[in-house]
């Protein structure tokens, strides 16, 4: 999570959502440590990498290098941060949650582009960090030179080759990539949890000792914040818990029960001083031994060992392998790690899931306070979104609004321009056209065209007015056909970005608008280069400059209601009022209807939205885990837009009249807009008898006080629907040989009819509840067949009884 907002030159901004110590004093109170990550450079997808702005106008700066007016402010940063952190005791030497703190971000991945600068600027880096007197360790990370009192530390999709610089050094796993990020017109990354889980495993088994998740909980890049080019609004990240805080099943459970394991295992896992006991059990199959002495993996474990745990790989991608091991034979899955954290009993295989899958339902929101208003709220009773009348409207202008627009020669570039208070520029000139050109064009049967060299992230060109196109990428050409009237033109090019560039060296050199020469081709007397004229700009959008989607500013537009034929209608404003949906559900508004713009919730920017569509191919029909991962290989969302839904806190929200407000450039049509509530709605399982164990069976002796009794300890499925909700009914049940997945279970040959019975009375009006998978519970419907159990059921509100539904 990033904290924090350097606004300008010595002022910091540490209010709301960015009240960095009350979120170290949540960690702390939590139970948990905190590893803090000050950069002040930290990427994460973020707008221009989480640098201010205002930093590149200093004079003489470059970033990340050994630059004095570079270092001078980012000393003065992260001494602020330290200090802060001093003064509010939350340093663990004063009692406080921070163990580790990190400066700088994966700088050993550009640091080749600065040459000695970008050498002497990484020992300056550590230097001024440890001088800070925060008395705990400090992380470089991606950083193979980072200096002897610095840890290097590994960020990527695997990390168990990785070795620190130095043997002195703990392995440091600082970015677990358990996902990916999504941009506009792509599509959607997700990475099977048990690639992850295998990953996770396999960097504790080869040493390593401290894992971090990137990200374990997918958030949203509110108002501007998302970084660049062309990121969206939601960053899911395919993490365990979801960007609206519901649990993403099976991954959280399977990473869960994971660490569990792991935890099991810390007792041997610290017994290890040096590296431990590596034994190779086949060609690509391999077992680490942590043990409190020395152990035979040829013969039976000694029963002198008192602490021993195994883990055991198999990183073949294609086939399962019988391997021997302490006189034990053990089947490995493809690409998966078997824990064993007592040498002898398997307790979690990574490939194997256990944990439930949930099904998320995205459902229509049905306000709590419904009532009629006047003109511009919004009520169920008139109607809702989908009525014109409940809509206000407000044309933006096309190119100059406002007196302080101002003229210049030449091109200028973007940011100098905009200091990205707004996404938005306006580049306007005035281009003569004679009535031998019109003959030429008409005789020769073409059209004059607009060249620019090099434009990021989107242009649109208007001549006199009227849209000619658009364009949008990364610093890519634009060639546009226009229509010319004799006399003269009016020509406009809006330069907008969508995220400052995030990542990558010479950051403040990366800039945004258009670059290079703009001319027009295609004329009787040969090409005009435009680049030195005289061109008038104006940074942002009038409405956005007044304010006009804060509710306190609404007086700031000429609002008109909305008209039926005016739809669409490009660079226009639109602003309703709705009441919050009913309940506790996570809120989103379904933007798929409009085309490109921003929207804010009571004054509150929840971010850009794009209709842009994925690409139609390039999804396969099913996920293989096996192998190494990579962000294109499990993608979904083909031929759809890559968002839709865009996330509003239920905090943003009052019960009633709450301001919507949004700014379409390309010409959406606001009647089709909805609210949805997000919620689980759907939880499936299927287990068999001869899984693992629970895992809290590792906790309880048996009746002497002895040894763990895992071998009398039947599987037990466990299932759980979000907070606040109950299992509402039981759709499926079936001990025995049922066939299928969630949502497409059915019974086979064998069943026991007591099935269903038994999994309403342990769950239906639970929150979440367990089910010992065993002939013990169920009865044996068809002796010597292996038997497997399969649960489906619904979740509702708690103050919804439901009724019990079997599709059986």
């Amino acid at each position: 999570m990033y904290f924090g907002t350097a606004m300008s030159q010595a002022e910091y901004n540490f209010e709301g959502r960015y009240d960095l110590v009350k979120f170290a004093k949540l960690v702390g109170s939590n139970g948990l440590y905190l590893h803090l990550r000050i950069g002040p450079y930290v990427c994460a997808e973020w707008n221009f990498g989480g640098f201010p702005v205002w930093l590149r106008d200093v004079p003489g700066i470059e970033f990340r290098t050994n630059n004095a007016p570079f270092k001078n402010e980012m000393k003065k940063f992260v001494k602020n941060i330290v200090n802060l952190m001093k003064q509010e005791m939350l340093f663990s030497w004063q009692g406080g949650p921070i163990i580790l703190l990190q400066i700088e971000n994966e700088y050993g991945n550009v640091e080749g582009s600065y040459g000695q600068g970008g050498t002497e600027y990484v020992k300056w880096a550590a230097n001024m960090a440890l001088s800070l007197g925060a008395d705990v360790p400090w992380v470089m990370c991606k950083q193979t030179d980072a200096p002897e009192t610095i840890i290097d530390a590994c960020n990527g999709f695997y990390c168990d080759g990785f070795k620190p610089n130095s043997y002195k050094k703990p392995a440091l796993w600082t970015e677990d990539w358990n996902g990916w990020y999504a941009s506009w017109g792509g599509r959607l990354p997700h990475r099977p949890v048990e690639d992850n889980a295998f990953a996770v495993a396999r960097f504790f088994q080869r040493g390593g000792s401290f894992h971090n998740y990137y990200m374990f909980f997918g958030g949203t890049n509110f108002g501007r914040t998302a970084g660049g080019p062309l990121q969206t609004t939601s960053y899911d990240y395919d993490a365990p818990i979801d960007e609206y805080g519901l649990l993403n099943q099976p991954k959280w459970g399977h990473l869960k029960d994971l660490h569990t394991v792991i935890k099991l295992c810390e007792p041997a896992l610290i017994a290890v001083d040096d590296a431990p006991l590596y034994v190779k059990l086949g060609p690509m199959q391999e077992a680490h031994i942590y043990s409190n002495g020395h152990v035979d993996t040829n013969s039976s474990l000694p029963i002198n060992i008192s602490i021993c745990s195994a883990f055991l790989a198999n990183i073949d991608e294609h086939r399962s392998v019988a391997v021997k091991i302490f006189g034990e034979v053990y089947t490995l899955p493809p690409w998966s790690v078997s824990i064993l954290p007592d040498c002898k009993n398997v307790a979690f295989n990574t490939a194997k899931v256990g944990a439930q899958t949930s099904i998320k339902q995205v459902e229509i929101g049905s306000p709590a306070y419904p009532y009629t208003a006047g003109p511009g709220h919004l009520s169920p009773k008139m109607g809702g979104f989908h009525d014109v009348k409940n809509w206000m409207t407000f044309k933006e202008s096309i190119g100059a609004w406002s007196a302080n627009n101002f003229t210049s020669q030449g091109i200028l570039e973007h940011l100098n321009m905009t200091k990205d208070t707004s996404d938005y520029l306006w580049y306007m000139t005035r281009v003569h056209v004679s009535d031998e050109d019109i003959s030429f064009w008409e005789e020769k049967g073409l059209l004059p065209s607009i060249t620019i060299d090099s434009i990021r992230d989107v242009v649109r060109i208007f001549v006199n007015g009227r849209l000619a196109g658009s364009r949008h990428g990364k610093w890519i050409k634009v060639v546009q056909p226009l229509y010319l009237i004799p006399g003269f033109n009016e020509l406009a090019l809006l330069s907008e970005t969508v995220g400052l560039q995030n990542y990558g060296a010479f950051l403040e050199k990366d800039g945004a608008g258009l670059r290079g020469q703009i001319k027009l081709i295609g004329m009787k007397g040969g090409e005009i280069d435009l680049s030195g004229s005289l061109w008038t700009y104006q940074v942002g959008m009038k409405g956005e400059l007044k304010k006009i989607y804060d509710p306190e500013a609404q007086q700031n537009a000429d609002w008109t209601a909305l008209q039926l034929d005016s739809l669409p209608s490009a660079f226009t404003w639109y602003k309703t009022s709705f009441d919050a949906p009913e309940g506790n559900d996570t809120v989103a508004l379904d933007l798929g209807s409009m085309g490109k713009g921003q929207a804010w919730v009571n004054g509150h920017g929840i971010g850009r939205f794009w209709s842009l569509v994925a690409p139609k191919t390039g999804c396969p029909r099913s996920c293989n885990y096996r192998g190494a991962y990579n962000e294109d290989k499990c993608t979904t969302n083909c031929g759809e837009p890559t968002q839709t839904r865009y996330h509003i806190p239920r905090e943003w929200l009052q019960p009633s009249n709450n301001l919507l407000v949004l700014f379409d450039e390309t010409g959406g049509n606001p009647l089709k807009i909805s609210l949805k509530v997000h919620s689980t709605k759907t939880v499936c399982a299927k287990m068999s008898e001869h899984y693992y164990p629970p895992l809290s069976a590792w906790s309880i002796p048996d009746s002497a006080g002895g040894k763990v009794l895992l071998n009398k300890t039947s599987p037990e499925m466990h299932l759980r629907c979000d907070e606040g909700k109950k299992i509402s009914a039981i759709t499926f049940a079936s001990y025995g040989t049922p066939s299928g997945s969630c949502r497409g279970f059915s019974i086979g040959k064998c069943h026991a009819q007591s099935s269903l019975s038994v999994a309403s009375k342990a769950c239906k009006g639970r929150n979440r509840c367990s089910i010992s998978v065993s002939n013990e519970t169920f009865g044996d419907p068809c002796k010597g067949t292996s038997k497997s159990l399969a649960v489906q059921l619904e979740c509702s509100s708690a103050s919804d009884t439901g009724l019990l539904r079997s599709s059986m």
